[in-house]
């Protein structure tokens, strides 16, 4: 069904890429509209083949709209988020602040297509962390076939998951290895990023983890299955895009790697490249623009009775963010005179 839909955070990086992805998927549409805040007012965003002006989203009318797309942050969506879901627009919000209210769905579309049911309850549709996200997708058919214990998973993770200017810092700060005088304190991250890596990404909470180790169990727990033991450790590397997870998964009942390896092959959403040789594998980047979430080293882990280890990567960008923002939007548009005469 075709519709009218707007993206709002158009100018910042998932904003940007939210609309190459509805270009590139031919997304239905009526009508589309880009929105930022009043400084980026009357700039130009690429939609396509088009060159789209930005409108100021103070006073912006979503009652003209049936889908907002946001990308703006907590604060923002906060203020403008229930305006347009009480406008009858639908909102799918790439911020953090609905993750976790029962009400408000969090949906990967490759493993819980059937929450956007539940979108009538506020009108607001969450997507889910980035680094949580090609989990789950990677989870959700083994868990199908063995049911999940416990999963151990260490991130590797890109600085563009913390923004432009967390991407500029690394730019800078490697230049300035090489060129004396050109050298860049750390602004964006707490200590230096280039040629390093930092164990922390958000801020500290009271038991020690930090505010994304614990995303990435509570979010799995909404999405998946409240009865698996997540534990993560959660890292930023000196990458510009894609994420990287070494994920261990303990299984109730016994998975052979080469059941588990086929039944990757076979789910949605998944590439394997899986070789036991140099370069057999995937890395961050290799995955930049791709839609799919990559998975390699498939192997047992001899130290449990049922236990299977894997490499998962992803672009953040895109299943992290932009696209399964899109996934959610299609699903929607899919089911859309269901879900309009079931809120009536």
């Amino acid at each position: 069904m075709n519709c009218s839909l707007v993206v709002v955070g158009a100018t910042g990086n998932v904003g940007r890429e939210i609309l190459n992805i509805l270009s590139e998927r031919k997304f239905p549409l009526t009508k589309i509209a880009a929105v930022a805040s009043r400084k980026s007012l009357g700039t130009k965003v690429s939609f396509g083949d088009q060159n789209i002006k930005v409108r100021d989203i103070e006073g912006f009318d979503f009652r003209e709209w049936q889908i907002a797309l946001f990308a703006i942050g907590s604060d923002a969506t906060k203020k403008f988020a229930p305006l347009a879901a009480k406008s009858g627009c639908l909102v799918i919000d790439n911020s953090s602040l609905y993750r976790y209210d029962p009400l408000v769905p969090l949906i990967v579309p490759e493993v819980n297509a059937q929450e956007i049911d539940n979108c009538i309850n506020k009108g607001i549709v969450a997507n889910p962390n980035c680094s949580t996200a090609q989990m789950v997708v990677a989870l959700k058919p083994l868990h199908d076939r063995a049911k999940i214990k416990r999963v151990v998973v260490s991130t590797y993770q890109s600085v563009s998951g913390a923004g432009k200017e967390a991407m500029d810092e690394l730019w800078l700060q490697t230049k300035g290895v090489f060129v004396p005088g050109q050298e860049v304190s750390p602004r964006v991250f707490t200590k230096q990023i280039a040629f390093n890596v930092i164990p922390h990404i958000d801020k500290f909470l009271p038991d020690g983890q930090t505010k994304e180790e614990w995303k990435m169990a509570a979010e799995t727990k909404k999405i998946l299955d409240k009865s698996i033991k997540i534990t993560a450790t959660c890292v930023r590397v000196p990458v510009f895009v894609g994420h990287a997870e070494a994920i261990n998964i303990e299984f109730e009942e016994f998975l052979d790697e080469d059941e588990a390896r086929e039944i990757l092959r076979n789910s949605p959403g998944i590439l394997v490249v899986d070789k036991k040789e140099d370069g057999g594998y995937v890395s961050p980047i290799e995955c930049v623009g791709d839609y799919a979430t990559y998975i390699s080293r498939i192997r047992q882990d001899t130290t449990l009775e049922n236990g299977i280890n894997l490499w998962c990567v992803s672009d953040n960008l895109r299943k992290g963010a932009a696209l399964n923002a899109v996934q959610i939007a299609e699903l929607y548009s899919e089911n859309m005179d269901k879900l309009e005469s079931k809120s009536k």
